[in-house]
């Protein structure tokens, strides 16, 4: 929905460097969310200043009305639709944005039989569908889709697994090739 992913953009902006290793997806998400101290009303009104959809978004809400489905909050999500004057269905986390750092509540916090983490997948609606992402979150959920859009580190784990999948620049490419 954004050109860059709002948690990574307050992460960078609000949040404390962390040793990189190997874990899983909800180890690191909840680590790098617990650095981030600031109330939420102050990471929503730096977002709405700084966090961009990406071209193509309001075409690409407005003739196909994706459902979000997101790793992020629907407390960081939902002010941002609210900006670009769209309303589509959002299935993601919440936050407890505690002055100690904030923690995530889980939208569903059951392992995944495919990928044995927390992930999108249960959130996915009935196949055939589209899917398209950019992301480590995204990885699972691209898997269970007939059509696959990507970019960014979906598109090169995607590659490594050998599944094809159509490259995206902008929303306007998905919306045009959904047309």
């Amino acid at each position: 929905m954004t050109e860059r992913d709002t948690l990574d953009l307050l992460l960078r902006e609000f949040g404390r460097e962390l040793p990189e290793h190997s874990a899983s997806f909800r180890e690191v998400m909840e680590r790098e969310m617990a650095s981030l101290e600031l109330p939420l009303e102050e990471a929503v009104a730096w977002l709405l200043e700084n966090a961009r959809v990406r071209p193509g978004f309001h075409e690409l809400a407005t003739t196909h009305r994706p459902l979000i489905v997101s790793s992020s909050f629907e407390e960081t999500i939902r002010p941002i639709l609210e900006r670009e004057c769209v309303d589509l269905e959002v299935v993601a986390n919440r936050v407890d944005a505690r002055p100690d750092g904030w923690r995530v509540l889980w939208r569903d916090d059951a392992v995944c039989a495919e990928c044995g983490d927390v992930c999108k997948r249960s959130a996915l609606p009935e196949p055939p569908f589209a899917y398209a992402g950019d992301g480590w979150s995204d990885h699972c959920a691209a898997l269970a889709a007939a059509r696959v859009f990507a970019r960014d580190g979906l598109a090169r784990h995607l590659e490594r697994q050998g599944v094809p999948y159509e490259r995206f620049e902008d929303l306007h490419d998905v919306a045009r090739a959904l047309a």
